[in-house]
């Protein structure tokens, strides 16, 4: 459903907005090591999640990635569009180019019904959610 840069950038902004909550600066490593996710991979999508104003960093000994109150109302939508564009909102299911209302698919119509849910879900999930959700104990992520 995801590109694996989006898999990995959800992990690490929840695992970053885990560790804000005790004003914890995070390192790549310590982002890698926490999300089973490997470390160049990381750096490059917080580098890039930092340029987007998603996260924000610090450079320096004491530095790393750190989020406030603001960053925690980054939406699960603004990081798959900060890392894949629009294409989960706007292309065909199968990858056809010429699929639309008027030159459907097979699975044109079905697929749209669940696409409407999934850009929902997207929406109006935000990291900060993510964090209440975890911090209830209801719901958990392996290594966070």
């Amino acid at each position: 459903m995801f590109s694996k840069s989006c898999e990995y950038a959800i992990k690490a902004m929840i695992y970053v907005a885990q560790k804000s909550k005790d004003e914890m600066r995070v390192s790549i490593k310590d982002i890698a090591k926490g999300t089973d996710s490997p470390e160049h991979f990381i750096a490059k999508i917080m580098q890039e999640l930092g340029r987007k104003r998603l996260v924000l960093s610090v450079k320096g000994p004491n530095g790393g990635f750190y989020m406030t109150d603001k960053e925690l109302q980054t939406s699960i939508s603004d990081i798959v569009r900060a890392l894949d564009g629009d294409g989960i909102y706007v292309d065909c299911v199968l990858g056809l180019k010429t699929c639309s209302e008027k030159t459907p698919c097979p699975v044109h119509f079905e697929y749209k019904a669940i696409k409407a849910k999934l850009i929902q879900m997207l929406e109006h999930n935000t990291i900060g959610n993510f964090n209440e959700k975890l911090d209830s104990g209801s719901f958990f992520l392996k290594n966070i």
